[in-house]
C-alpha cells in the first residue's frame, strides 16, 4: 500500500466511522473503493478521501443517503463544493459561538440574581431547524401539530418524554444484545412503547410512517445513532421490529 492509499480500516479510523459503514456506502454506490487487492481488501485513494469528507459533511447538514448521492452526482468541481460547504460551516460556527455566549450570560445572571432577557437566553438557538424536513416528509400540518404539542408541555413533561425515548432505546439495545427475535413478544412490547411514545407528537401513526421511521434509524444518524450506542446491528433490529409491528397492527 502506498502513502496515497488507505485500507478500509485506516480510512474508517481516520474518519471516525466504521468499516461496516464504508462497505455499506460502497454497496449503494456512494463511495466505492479505488481498488480491491488480491487479498480482497478494499483500498481508497485521495479522491476517495475528499468524497468521504463531502459525504460526512452533507450528513452533518441532515441529508439522507439518497439525497447525498444526488448532490454528489450533480457536482463537477469538488473544490467549489467544499468552498460552499466551508461557508456553511462558518455560519454554523458563528451560531454556536452565539449559543455558547448565550448560555454563559444566562449562568452569570442566574448566579448574580440578575433579570433574564429572552433575546439573550435564546440567542443562537434555532427551534425550527427540522421544520423543512418534517414538512417535506409528512406535510406542513404534521409539523404544526407536533410543534404545538411540544410547546404545550411543561418542562417536567418534556424531560419525561425525552427520558422515555432513552429508556426505549436502551430496552431495544438489550433485546438485540440478548438475541430476542424481532417478532417475539418481548421485542414487540418494546415496539409498542415506541408507538405509544410517538402518538402524542404525531396524532396519527400510519403503517407507512412507522415503517419509514424505522428505516431512518438505519439511514440517518440523527435518529439515534443506535449502532454506536448499543452495538452494531441495533438500528436494523429496531427497524425490523417496527416493520413487524406496522404489518401486524397499523394501516395506511
Amino acid at each position: 500500500m502506498t502513502r496515497s492509499e488507505w485500507s478500509i480500516q485506516d480510512l474508517a479510523r481516520s474518519a471516525g466511522t466504521t468499516s461496516r459503514t464504508l462497505r455499506h456506502y460502497g454497496a449503494i454506490g456512494l463511495l466505492e473503493p479505488s481498488r480491491i487487492g488480491g487479498n480482497g481488501y478494499r483500498y481508497y485513494d485521495e479522491h476517495s478521501l475528499v468524497r468521504l469528507q463531502r459525504i460526512l459533511l452533507l450528513r452533518e447538514l441532515g441529508l439522507g443517503l439518497p439525497a447525498i448521492a444526488e448532490v454528489l452526482a450533480g457536482e463537477r468541481d469538488s473544490v467549489a463544493a467544499l468552498e460552499t460547504h466551508l461557508e456553511l460551516l462558518d455560519q454554523e460556527r458563528r451560531r454556536l459561538e452565539r449559543q455558547i455566549e448565550s448560555v454563559r450570560t444566562t449562568v452569570k445572571k442566574l448566579k448574580g440574581g440578575e433579570r433574564l432577557m429572552a433575546n439573550e437566553v435564546f440567542e443562537g438557538f434555532d427551534h425550527t431547524k427540522y421544520e423543512k424536513e418534517v414538512t417535506e416528509r409528512w406535510g406542513a400540518d404534521a409539523y404544526r401539530k407536533s410543534a404545538d404539542w411540544w410547546r404545550s408541555l411543561s418542562d417536567e413533561q418534556k424531560k419525561a418524554f425525552q427520558q422515555e425515548q432513552l429508556d426505549i432505546a436502551a430496552a431495544f439495545g438489550e433485546a438485540h444484545s440478548t438475541g430476542l427475535p424481532v417478532d417475539g413478544a418481548e421485542a414487540q412490547a418494546i415496539t409498542q412503547r415506541l408507538y405509544e411514545w410517538l402518538r402524542p407528537a404525531t396524532s396519527s401513526v400510519s403503517k407507512c410512517y412507522f415503517a419509514g421511521l424505522g428505516q431512518l434509524y438505519v439511514d440517518d444518524p440523527r435518529y439515534g445513532n443506535y449502532d454506536e450506542k448499543y452495538g452494531a446491528g441495533t438500528a436494523e433490529y429496531i427497524r425490523d421490529a417496527m416493520r413487524v409491528y406496522a404489518e401486524r397492527n397499523l394501516t395506511d
